[in-house]
């Protein structure tokens, strides 16, 4: 039970609430089987209740691979409807801005370069980000004015994947968008709609890629349930090694897997960068190279 369950996350739960439904999933399943043994869980990258799709849950030692997922690159498709802008800048706010101004296909082609590449953006007042240790969107509820400052993010790639159009203008557009670390799809689609010359909000949001999880590996929380009760959520996890795809195996031996577990530095060929060490089919530690010198990152206790 070392791995990860990857969520379809289904509308109006937040990540917080997702992990509680593992994590009680998980009892049930404790419940059928007769266990005893309790496992860590945790999440590898927030959704806003709004937000479906892609949600990776870390089982056991796969926790301390969470904010690795944190790190890396997501893909989501989002809906921008034009005409009017909300504070949290998506359906679920209350509208402080509107436009009769509705752009064009040909003029949304034109202004999407602009938001390729790296980007400087101001995240939504209505975020988790902490202002002198309080959460912005705590703030925002108060009516108190926050200030968000910029931050720089990248777009790897942004592409029309459908419209709506009304009278040769768009009334919405679902856009697909790979961004970076840090990069809030809500303030993507006001800026999107503010360089058109009109305001917008964003009215559907779903993350299709998260690293190296995608839809296709995802399951409903009806599916969990259901596994659970038979005890078989261990058929539907993936293996721990699963969050690090990306990564190169280094072959170790029982003396050596030995040695990195203790914590201590090995020496081997020249390497740069971060490498899996395996004990045969067994993940012993994420290590780091430099040159010669193999230290541990991340020890995994299996």
């Amino acid at each position: 039970m070392h791995g990860w369950i990857i969520l379809d996350k289904p509308h109006g739960l937040g990540s917080t609430q997702a992990v509680s439904a593992v994590k009680r999933a998980l009892r049930t399943q404790r419940e059928v089987l007769g266990g005893t043994e309790k496992w860590k869980v945790g999440h590898g990258g927030t959704l806003d209740p709004l937000a479906t799709g892609v949600l990776p849950i870390a089982i056991g030692e796969a926790t301390k691979l969470a904010g690795r997922m944190l790190d890396s690159d997501k893909i989501y498709d989002f809906t921008i409807a034009f005409g009017a802008q909300t504070d949290t800048l998506d359906l679920e706010g209350k509208v402080i801005a509107q436009s009769d101004v509705r752009p064009t296909l040909a003029q949304l082609e034109a202004v999407l370069p602009r938001f390729t590449g790296p980007i400087e953006q101001a995240p939504p007042a209505y975020s988790a980000i902490l202002i002198d240790g309080q959460r912005a969107y705590d703030l925002a509820r108060k009516g108190e004015e926050v200030e968000m400052k910029t931050r720089s993010v990248t777009i790897h790639g942004l592409t029309i994947a459908g419209q709506e159009q009304e009278e040769g203008t768009l009334a919405s557009v679902t856009l697909t968008a790979h961004v970076s670390k840090g990069t809030y799809i809500r303030s993507l689609a006001r800026d999107i709609a503010l360089a058109l010359g009109t305001v917008g909000h964003v009215i559907m949001l779903r993350r299709i890629k998260a690293g190296p999880f995608t839809l296709e590996t995802a399951i409903s929380l009806d599916k969990l349930d259901e596994a659970a009760r038979g005890g078989d959520i261990g058929e539907l996890m993936l293996p721990l090694t699963a969050g690090l795809d990306d990564i190169p195996a280094l072959a170790v031996s029982p003396d050596e897997a030995l040695a990195l577990r203790q914590g201590k530095m090995l020496m081997g060929k020249p390497h740069t960068g971060l490498l899996l060490a395996m004990l045969g089919d067994t993940p012993v530690a994420l290590v780091e190279s430099s040159g010669p010198e193999i230290r541990v990152v991340r020890g995994f206790n299996l």
